[in-house]
């Protein structure tokens, strides 16, 4: 059967006339003697024909000659102190399963818990616009968190975002109530390090905007979020406490370790918030809640030192599942 011959003579060829890079020779590997290649079609096909011995040799040949390129690109390599081939090939080996981090297992586990409740996940970006993060938040001008001491300013505009609440604005202004929506991200506050502070840590924060929202509304949410991550275990409380974007506002303190810890900042969203993204504050009201995922994930699982997220330790990733 000349054509196949024709074909096999066609192939040596062209690998004898060119030089081929790396990936090339890859890609020839993988063309030529893999399980479902050239060389393997081509020995099935000779059952077909009558010159079994001659049209053997030639793929054969063909190959040798493949395997003798694929040698001397590895030498080349070597020789060069480059990266080995073999490197490029996945060889089978068992691999022991990675472990989830613990901020991603309680972002999950809330996230879960929301989506139940028929909330929207919105995200946007972190770097951000001093509008939307501040002025809109009703953060007067001389406010201390506008400071360089507490926020990472990029310029007099433009900053990394101190909370996710500016997602909240940017929702809000391309968007008609009823609004319930949650988001969780990065924040960015320019502060000490220390075993319960970090410069950088999670928030998850939800938004619902109707006709007729009250403070039932939000205690009933928090009580569905308490209750269904520390199964009635610890106390809590609330405590009066204020926030420029929210009107009644309140933090939610969780007894843990013989100390009461602060776990959630949350209120009414104040009537200039709403002016500001153009919904009418006598038609609608909302709450707004938010919390840091480290904190809650430090009494979850017993975690003293809000550092260990960010080491990087395998060891401490490890523990979880």
């Amino acid at each position: 059967m000349m054509n196949l011959i024709k074909i096999i003579d066609k192939y040596i060829k062209k690998i004898k006339k060119n030089k081929f890079n790396n990936l090339e020779i890859i890609n020839i590997k993988k063309k030529f003697l893999s399980k479902n290649g050239i060389i393997n079609k081509l020995l099935i096909n000779l059952k077909k024909i009558k010159d079994k011995k001659k049209t053997g040799i030639k793929i054969n040949f063909l190959k040798s000659e493949i395997l003798k390129i694929i040698k001397n690109n590895n030498n080349n390599i070597n020789k060069n102190n480059k990266i080995d081939y073999d490197f490029f090939y996945i060889k089978k080996k068992q691999y022991k399963l990675g472990s989830k981090n613990p901020i991603y297992l309680i972002k999950e586990k809330i996230k879960y818990l929301l989506i139940n409740l028929n909330f929207k996940f919105i995200d946007n970006k972190e770097i951000e616009e001093d509008w939307y993060n501040f002025t809109s938040l009703n953060f007067t001008k001389y406010h201390p968190s506008r400071n360089m001491q507490d926020t990472f300013f990029i310029n007099n505009n433009i900053l990394l975002r101190t909370h996710t609440s500016s997602i909240q604005i940017r929702y809000m202004k391309n968007n008609k109530p009823p609004i319930k929506v949650f988001t969780f991200g990065k924040v960015y506050r320019n502060e000490s390090i220390s075993y319960s502070s970090f410069n950088m840590f999670h928030q998850i924060e939800l938004l619902y905007i109707n006709k007729n929202v009250s403070i039932i509304d939000l205690k009933n949410i928090i009580l569905y979020l308490l209750k269904n991550l520390f199964y009635n275990k610890y106390k809590y409380r609330y405590r009066i406490s204020y926030f420029p974007f929210t009107k009644p506002s309140f933090e939610i303190d969780l007894y843990y370790n013989k100390k009461w810890v602060e776990i959630i900042g949350c209120g009414l969203v104040n009537k200039k918030v709403l002016n500001n993204v153009n919904i009418n504050y006598n038609k609608y009201s909302g709450f707004a809640l938010g919390l840091g995922i480290e904190r809650i994930a430090m009494i979850f699982y017993n975690i003293n030192d809000i550092r260990e997220f960010f080491k990087n330790d395998i060891r401490f990733i490890k523990q979880f599942k």
